[in-house]
Formats: C-alpha cells, sequence, structure tokens
C-alpha cells in the first residue's frame, strides 16, 4: 500500500455532492497528477463534516487546515500554493463573524468548540467505501472484544451499565431492549436497524450511513450476539441513494474479510445482513408498521404487546434500534460503560446528534453532550439568527415534537427536560425560527405533514388530525373564532390520549405547544384578523400611500391580476377583492410607496 505524505479530504456526504464536491475531488486528483504528485498526496472522498452551511469542504491533512465554499475552479490555487509552496489560500479560509480574522483549523471555530463526536467520530475523517480505514480506527475490534471477551449476557449488561438510551425518538434503555429480546427465546431473531429517517429538515442518520457505515454493521453484529440472532436487515428509504450504495459496498467488504457471515473471528457466531428499501412513509419509522413494511404488507402499527422483542418479523423476536443508537455501541464496547456513562445527564447518558437548520447562521450537522442548553446550540454552535434577527421559537423532534421559546434557551437539552418543556428529543431535528415565522403558519405546516402521512388505520390520527388541520386552516386565512380555540385544544387532547401509534400520539404536539407558548398570536389571527410576521397572505393587505405615491404605473403593468387602477402621475389604488398578495407589487415599486398591512 502506497505511504502518502498528505491527504486531501473532500466531504463526499450529499449535501456537498449536491454541490459538485464529486467533481472537486476528482479535478484535484488530476490536477495533483500533473505536477506529479500523485504518489505523494492522496484524495479521499469523505462523509459529512457537519457544517453543511460552508460545503463543500476540503481539508488538508496533517496540517488540519479547512477550507469552505470550495469550488472545482479553486483545486489548481489548492495544489499549487497549498500543496507544493506550503502556504494556505486564505480567501478559502473560514472567517470567525465576529472578529473577522481567518480560521485554518476546525478545532477553533465556534461551530466546533462546543461539539463532542461519539456517533460521528469517523464521518468526515475516513473513506466510507473502504473498510481498511474504518479498521485503522479500532473497527470491529469491539466486535473482536465480544466474540472473543464476553458472553452475551455480559455484552447486554455492559450496555445497560453505559445508560444508553434509542436515539430514534422515544428513549427507550437500549440495554434492556436487548435484555428482553435475548430472554425471548426462538429457533430465529432478527436485529433491524431503522433507517427510515423522514422528520422534515432531518439527515443525521443518513449522514452516519453516508460516512460511517461500518460502525451500524459492527454494532449490529454485537447485537446479534448479544440477543442470539443470526439475521440482520437495514430498513432504509429508498430515497437515500449514496447511503445504500456505501452500505452496500461496506457489507460487502464485511463479508469479504470475514466479518459477516459464517464463524465470524472464528467463533461459532453466524451473523449477515441483507438491505430492505421502504418507500418513504414516515409512520414506517414506527417499529410495528416498519416490520409490516418489510414483510411485504401495508405500513400500519399495531397495538402493543407483543412487543417486537416477543413477536416481531415474521413472528420472531426481533430487536430494532435506529442507526445513531447502533453508532454508539462499537465505541462504548472499546472504551467501557463508565466512560460513556460520564457524559451527559444523570437520566440521559452520552450525546446526541442534531440536524440544525432553519433561520440560523450555521446550518449543519452537530453531535452535543446530553445536557448542553439550546442556547449554546443556537448562539455559539449555530451561530445565531441570520440578518441579526430575533429569535422566536425552534421545534425539537420534528412533526412529533414542540416549539420553544426565549424562556426555554437556558434548559438543559435531554429526554425529559425536553418533555417537561412541552417538546421531546425526537429522532433529532432542530428547526430555529425568527420573527419572520408566524407560529399559527408553523402548527399548520406540521399538521399538513402529519396528515399526509398518517397510514388512515386509527380513526384518532385518520379523521381526528384531518379537522385540527381543517380548524388551523380556518384561523389563517382569517375566519377563526375564540371557539376553535378551545376545540383545537379539546381535540388535541383527544388524539394524544386515543392514536394507536406514536405517529398520532405526538401529532398535536405542534399545535399544542403553539397555543401554550404563542397564545397571542393565535388570538390576533381570530380576533383583529392579523398575522404579525405577515405570513397568511389572506390576512395581509397590501396598500398604496398616496403621499408617496407618484403614478408611475409600474405596480399596475405589472400586477399579474390587474388589481391596482390608477392615471398616470396620480396615487394608484389597490382592489383588495381582486389582490392575490404576490408582493409583485413592492418589488416593482422604487418609491417604495407600498406596504403591508
Amino acid at each position: 500500500m502506497a505511504k502518502y505524505k498528505m491527504h486531501i479530504l473532500v466531504c463526499g456526504g450529499t449535501g456537498c455532492s449536491a454541490s459538485l464536491s464529486h467533481e472537486i475531488a476528482k479535478q484535484l486528483e488530476l490536477d495533483l497528477k500533473d505536477k506529479g504528485l500523485e504518489n505523494d498526496v492522496q484524495v479521499i472522498l469523505t462523509g459529512c463534516f457537519g457544517f453543511c452551511e460552508k460545503g463543500p469542504i476540503v481539508k488538508i491533512m496533517p496540517d488540519n487546515t479547512f477550507y469552505t465554499e470550495v469550488k472545482p475552479e479553486d483545486t489548481k490555487e489548492i495544489i499549487e500554493e497549498h500543496i507544493i509552496k506550503g502556504r494556505k489560500v486564505t480567501r478559502l479560509l473560514y472567517t470567525d463573524p465576529e472578529n473577522k480574522e481567518h480560521v485554518a483549523d476546525s478545532k477553533h471555530m465556534g461551530f466546533y468548540k462546543k461539539q463532542l463526536r461519539i456517533a460521528l467520530r469517523n464521518c468526515g475523517f475516513i473513506d466510507p467505501e473502504n473498510i481498511e480505514e474504518y479498521i485503522a480506527r479500532d473497527g470491529y475490534a469491539a466486535l473482536a472484544k465480544c466474540l472473543t471477551e464476553y458472553t452475551p449476557e455480559q455484552v447486554i449488561e455492559e450496555i445497560k451499565l453505559s445508560g444508553l438510551r434509542g436515539r430514534g425518538g422515544a428513549g427507550f434503555p437500549t440495554g434492556k431492549k436487548w435484555e428482553i429480546a435475548a430472554s425471548n427465546h426462538a429457533d430465529q431473531k432478527y436485529i433491524v436497524c431503522n433507517a427510515d429517517e423522514g422528520d422534515p429538515g432531518a439527515f443525521m442518520d443518513r449522514s452516519v450511513l453516508e460516512g460511517d457505515p461500518n460502525s451500524v454493521i459492527e454494532a449490529m453484529a454485537i447485537g446479534g450476539y448479544a440477543i442470539g440472532a443470526t439475521k440482520g436487515l437495514v430498513y432504509i428509504r429508498a430515497e437515500y441513494p449514496l447511503a445504500i450504495k456505501r452500505l452496500q459496498i461496506a457489507i460487502g467488504q464485511a463479508r469479504e474479510y470475514g466479518l459477516l457471515g459464517k464463524g465470524i473471528f472464528g467463533s461459532k457466531f453466524d451473523f449477515d445482513i441483507e438491505l430492505r428499501y421502504g418507500a418513504g412513509a414516515f409512520v414506517c419509522g414506527e417499529e410495528t408498521a416498519l416490520i409490516h413494511s418489510m414483510e411485504g404488507k401495508r405500513g400500519e402499527p399495531t397495538f402493543k404487546p407483543p412487543f417486537p422483542a416477543q413477536s416481531g418479523y415474521l413472528q420472531k423476536p426481533t430487536n430494532v434500534n435506529n442507526v445513531e443508537t447502533f453508532a454508539n455501541i462499537p465505541i462504548i464496547i472499546l472504551k467501557g460503560a463508565n466512560w460513556f456513562n460520564k457524559i451527559g445527564t444523570e437520566k440521559s447518558k452520552g450525546t446526541k446528534v442534531f440536524a440544525l437548520a432553519g433561520q440560523i447562521n450555521n446550518v449543519g450537522l452537530i453531535e452535543v453532550p446530553m445536557g448542553i442548553t439550546l442556547r449554546e446550540i443556537i448562539y455559539e454552535i449555530g451561530g445565531g439568527i441570520k440578518g441579526g434577527k430575533k429569535f422566536k421559537a425552534v421545534q425539537t423532534g420534528g412533526p412529533s415534537g414542540g416549539c420553544l421559546t426565549e424562556k426555554h434557551l437556558d434548559t438543559p437539552i435531554d429526554y425529559d427536560n425536553l418533555i417537561a418543556a412541552g417538546s421531546m428529543m425526537g429522532s433529532g431535528g432542530m428547526v430555529v425560527m425568527d420573527e419572520t415565522s408566524c407560529m399559527v403558519a408553523i402548527a399548520k405546516f406540521y399538521l399538513d405533514f402529519t396528515v399526509s402521512e398518517s397510514c388512515g388505520k386509527c380513526t384518532p390520527c385518520r379523521i381526528g388530525n384531518k379537522r385540527l388541520y381543517e380548524i388551523l386552516d380556518k384561523i389563517t386565512k382569517g375566519k377563526g373564532t375564540m371557539e376553535d380555540l378551545d376545540n383545537l385544544r379539546n381535540l388535541a387532547g383527544v388524539i394524544k390520549d386515543t392514536a394507536l401509534c406514536g405517529l398520532g400520539q405526538t401529532s398535536p404536539n405542534p399545535v399544542l405547544s403553539t397555543l401554550d407558548n404563542f397564545w397571542d398570536e393565535y388570538v390576533e389571527h381570530v380576533k383583529d384578523k392579523k398575522c404579525r410576521a405577515g405570513v397568511c397572505k389572506s390576512l395581509m393587505k397590501y396598500e398604496i400611500n398616496p403621499e408617496v405615491c407618484v403614478g408611475c404605473t409600474s405596480c399596475a403593468r405589472n400586477c399579474p391580476v390587474n388589481a391596482i387602477k390608477g392615471e398616470k402621475k396620480t396615487p394608484h389604488v389597490i382592489n383588495q377583492e381582486l389582490c392575490i398578495k404576490c408582493g409583485t407589487c413592492i418589488t416593482k415599486c422604487k418609491f417604495n410607496a407600498i406596504s403591508i398591512k
């Protein structure tokens, strides 16, 4: 194997790939070859670095220089200046927003300072399509340790002692889940990886699978050994082509190296993995619906018990964990439960991966210790609100979570604190909103998603959520009443108490949390027929100031529905009945004569 003097790491995650990172990698290789450096410097396509806002990212090792927003046309300068002459390309370095200084090392960037990468430990560091790079970072050592040093019972005990809770949303203790599956005896058991990530704005599991698929494969094998399963299944949505490709490559290489298949590490343990594809149904993130989908049935949940650990896939004991949960397993085995349970809070151990999105400066994938506050995430890691606008709310937990406000910014993030605040951890989506967001419209958006994704099996979810959406739609159109607000709260409570699965039981959370935290906005929509954020079009009114309008006719000539009338050089008037609130008139007016009331 060639020994390279330097490595150029190029982000190969989905986000950066969409911004031509694959072309950047190819161009770097061509430029190196042109300079005769192909045997001294290696270009590696890695997984996600996390700092999506500044992608595509190129990192030079071993000096750890971090280049941001790189384009294919920048590669020649990187090779000539940095690789050959040893001079950093200053214009491609990250600029600190506070002191405007260039930062070359990612360790000194605010985005990374408070992060602790455990589940993401290899993402952005290794070639996910080369198993030897995973092995070089202690890959499969945890599996070897389990098979040669631990009994299945000892493996389960170690996971229990670690305090690891499921990262898919419910937060059930992972070790306890494995223990239940192990206690149910059968001729065949299954380990299932839930990679059906469907929350709007969430990309945690996808990034792990794209950047470090072997960590999940190794963890599934460890789980199989612990509960007595010889078969693993990864249920992944077909919309994740890159994650699927890298999983397929990793599984093939693991088989080739004898890390999957029969007699792993010379033991009597057999284990192999297959992929099963989902069609993108949000409800299939629920474990019983997921299992039915894998069996070729409708993706609908069922009453529990029996739990999957008792009767799951093909009526056999089945253990289901999500991608992030599995990504923590190998390092817990290698470093020990005591190392892991010292991180985080008393009841929520370790770290959590979040997809930070919305009106925030540093959109990206982050991993932070449990117990960190929302303020630290939003203002230190996230870099604050875009455009200097005022923070309004943050939605955690996706459609199942709730909207938290400024009063919650200093709340330590863990499973219990978020639930107490009216939200939840969920799988890790975190959408930040500023003052231009209408919270009634936000609740309506999440309800619309839930209504579309309901499997339709139970009446509270199928019909109840549709009624909730209709009431919200009525309010955003200026037709709501105070009675509607009472009906919203009452119906939301009924759905929470009576829906069959977690999707229906948590679907009213965005409505309830916005009612609790933004009651005055709901009242404004109902009583004053006003949307303070200017989002609800039916409540918007475009008006021309006659004292400013010079009668240039630009607005009238560009109005798509001829709603503006007036003679040249005289103030114009908007016909409110014809106006569709498209905003064209404001855009075309050069005199700032038009405003929204």
